[in-house]
């Protein structure tokens, strides 16, 4: 069954697809400017259960699986810097579902990561609309 991911920007909106037949539609946040989320076709190539992330500015990190952790419970990495740049996650700020806010990944409701994490293999296609 072939499976396929089209996010919306403008909507705010992740749409997932199998065999060409919609079946779930997920509310998002992306970049907080147009050219923070590419723009293409990609994929996923990384999938990680509660990752941990280290801040850019201080190179801190925040272990998987806390509170504290703003790539939340899941990231499906997506095959721009071979999965580590981008990526659809999880998030522990809620309220920037449906927003331009982030610094360039796809934020989700970790109950919809979750879900769509068990849903989507990899290699799975994503396109990005603007």
């Amino acid at each position: 069954m072939a499976k396929r991911i089209v996010i919306d920007k403008s909507e705010n909106r992740l749409r997932l697809y199998e065999n060409g037949r919609l079946t779930t539609t997920y509310p998002v946040g992306t970049g907080r400017s147009q050219e923070l989320t590419p723009v293409g076709r990609f994929s996923i190539v990384l999938k990680i259960v509660n990752p941990s992330w280290t801040d850019p500015d201080t190179g801190r990190t925040t272990p998987g699986g806390v509170p504290a952790n703003p790539l939340g419970t899941r990231w499906m990495g997506l095959s721009i810097g071979r999965g580590s740049k981008y990526g659809i996650h999880g998030t522990n700020n809620p309220g920037s579902i449906g927003r331009h806010v982030s610094s360039g990944c796809v934020r989700m409701h970790n109950r919809d990561v979750e879900e769509l994490f068990r849903l989507v293999p990899l290699g799975t296609q994503v396109v990005i609309q603007p």
